[in-house]
């Protein structure tokens, strides 16, 4: 089971400071005819090579893009990328822009897929934050053994490889904490969770992750394992629709 995601497969999280550049300068080598400023230069390489940026994992890039929303918008437009900004959950990322009418622009970014596995994590991962965020959590964060713990529920019945699948069950845990959806914290095998997990994972996606899962291990999807926290997603499909 896996899902297509459009996103850049390098993955850098930081870049070198180049000190004798003056702040407002938009002319940075010799036949520059960029008309960005470093900073925004910065940021806006980021945005393209990450999966994401946010508040929390790239401070001085968010504040540099939510600063200068429509000139990021207008340069990834130019690329045929749209910039999605969720300025409540201080996360933005990039999508590729959709031609009216059908067909397909040219596009820089790699179709990607998760996992079975990387899935039931992601899946889990957004229960978690939801309930954590409704709680009153201003953090919330998972032990590896809980997430390795969801992916075993979803194992079906006839699988006999234990070993197996714990071990791409380990492998999902890296890999998602990897694109920077789980966040290290002092203890090994505890994470914090990113907040980028929810606009990242959409209800709409949610519901279809979690119906494939189930009738590929031969159940039929039920409603409230299709969708936990169903009152909770159903006002934020409303909200985002006004």
């Amino acid at each position: 089971m896996s899902i297509d995601t459009d996103v850049d497969e390098t993955v850098d999280t930081g870049y070198d400071d180049v000190e004798d550049f003056e702040a407002d300068s938009v002319s940075l080598f010799e036949g520059d005819e960029g008309g960005l400023e470093y900073a925004q230069r910065q940021a806006l390489v980021s945005l393209l090579k990450q999966r994401f940026i946010s508040a929390r994992t790239h401070p001085r890039d968010w504040q540099v893009l939510v600063e200068n929303e429509r000139v990021f918008r207008s340069r990834l437009n130019d690329l045929f990328l749209d910039l999605q900004v969720d300025r409540a959950r201080e996360v933005a990322w990039k999508r590729q822009a959709q031609a009216e009418g059908g067909g397909r622009f040219p596009t820089l970014l790699h179709d990607t897929a998760w996992s079975r596995e990387e899935t039931l994590v992601l899946v889990h991962l957004r229960d978690r934050l939801r309930a954590g965020l409704a709680g009153g959590d201003a953090r919330v964060y998972v032990d590896r053994d809980d997430l390795l713990d969801y992916v075993a529920s979803y194992r079906p019945t006839h699988a006999t490889d234990e070993s197996g699948d714990e071990k791409r069950a380990r492998n999902a845990v890296v890999s998602v904490a990897k694109a920077g959806l789980l966040i290290a914290t002092a203890a090994e095998d505890r994470f914090e969770i990113s907040e980028a997990v929810e606009p990242l994972l959409p209800l709409e996606l949610l519901q279809e992750l979690l119906e494939a899962l189930q009738k590929a291990n031969g159940t039929e999807p039920e409603a409230a394992d299709a969708a936990p926290d169903a009152d909770l997603f159903e006002a934020d499909t409303q909200e985002d629709a006004e």
